[in-house]
């Protein structure tokens, strides 16, 4: 199968959801047509099932309480539009490689400021999520097991030595980048290929004429 950037698939992922989230309220036509090209891309991303269904699992149960005030006609459309972005946004997430997240990043059209801190802001994140794997395994050694054992571990005193620890590794962090030569900028460059920018152009003109198809169409 054809291997994409990691820019790329973020760039389509946010082309599709852009586009679900424009869409015209009830019209479900359009929404299902852009199901089956979220079911398609997921395909394509590949993420762990058990994790992905985990994740949707909880997100729904929180989408069901907020949209209930709605009617159900309505609610269920907005739920279903929210699954269907989470869907897209959490397999594309979930199937970054290690410490690859500011690379994706990297390659959205903003200013080159906010692309070092984004990039600075997704290796923190990793770094936090590190620790805090580091931290239920401890836990689990320790017989704290479980759920309800894991709830009982994560108390004011362990969520403060969690934020100490991350940030006595994020200065072990930047001391290293320090030696190795970084001077305020990373030297990560994302430059798009033409097959790359042939597909974003189809996926953009796709996108575009769904969500306007689904104003004109009633």
């Amino acid at each position: 199968m054809i291997q994409f950037s990691i820019p790329f698939k973020l760039r389509v992922s946010l082309i599709l959801v852009i586009g679900i989230a424009l869409l015209k309220t009830s019209v479900w036509w359009a929404l299902g047509y852009y199901s089956a090209i979220a079911f398609f891309w997921v395909i394509i991303l590949k993420p762990p099932l058990k994790i992905i269904s985990k994740l949707l699992g909880a997100e729904l149960i929180l989408l069901s309480l907020l949209a209930l005030p709605m009617g159900y006609e309505k609610a269920s459309f907005m739920v279903t539009r929210s699954l269907v972005c989470l869907l897209i946004m959490n397999s594309f997430i979930i199937t970054l490689p290690p410490h690859s997240l500011g690379i994706a990043l990297k390659g959205l059209p903003i200013p080159a400021t906010f692309q070092e801190i984004i990039l600075l802001t997704g290796q923190y994140l990793e770094i936090l999520i590190s620790e805090v794997l580091q931290m239920q395994q401890s836990a689990k050694l320790r017989g704290l097991s479980g759920y309800s054992g894991w709830l009982r571990y994560t108390s004011a005193a362990m969520i403060g030595s969690l934020y100490l620890r991350s940030l006595d590794r994020a200065e072990r962090v930047y001391n290293a980048m320090i030696l190795r030569g970084y001077q305020g900028k990373l030297p990560v460059e994302s430059l798009s290929t033409p097959r790359d920018n042939f597909a974003l152009i189809i996926m953009i003109t796709i996108a575009s004429l769904l969500t306007f198809f689904s104003y004109v169409k009633n």
